[in-house]
């Protein structure tokens, strides 16, 4: 049998070792707790009322624009410019095309709700389909939110 092979393993790099995995739970164990405050169970977004709601038809225009219009007295809220508001855009292309799958014409509006707890979604009612617009952020969020202006309850 060779030298090396009768000798130990030597202990320091298995000590470091050692105390670097006990760091490595220590550290990760107190980031779980690091910033946050116990307040309970998370909001329930089933229990939030809808403080402002609009319904809301997209028109295409010639120039490429997209008039924002209010299905309920016909008056334009906003316009998207072309080449701009492309969270809008698509989001509104997704929407198009579940209505396309389903053989529904653009004349039905959306719903844009905001909701207590400060989120806003955006809804279909021909299709189903439900969009939780601040999962995309605050700023994309409030891109579709400024179509609530003038609304009750709209910030």
């Amino acid at each position: 049998m060779s030298d090396l092979a009768r000798r130990p393993f030597p202990r320091g790099p298995l000590l470091g070792a050692a105390a670097l995995l006990v760091f490595v739970l220590v550290a990760v164990g107190v980031s779980r707790g690091v910033g946050t405050v116990p307040t309970g169970a998370p909001p329930d977004p089933a229990a939030a009322v809808a403080v402002a709601m609009r319904d809301l038809r997209f028109v295409d225009r010639p120039d490429g624009t997209v008039a924002v219009v209010d299905a309920a007295d016909g008056r334009t809220v906003g316009a998207l410019a072309s080449g701009q508001d492309n969270f809008i855009r698509g989001t509104l292309r997704g929407f198009a095309r579940e209505r396309r799958r389903q053989d529904i014409g653009v004349e039905l509006p959306f719903r844009l709700t905001r909701w207590t707890d400060g989120r806003l979604s955006l809804d279909d009612p021909s299709t189903g389909r439900h969009v939780e617009l601040s999962a995309f952020g605050v700023t994309n969020a409030e891109a579709f939110g400024r179509f609530l202006q003038g609304r009750d309850g709209a910030r």
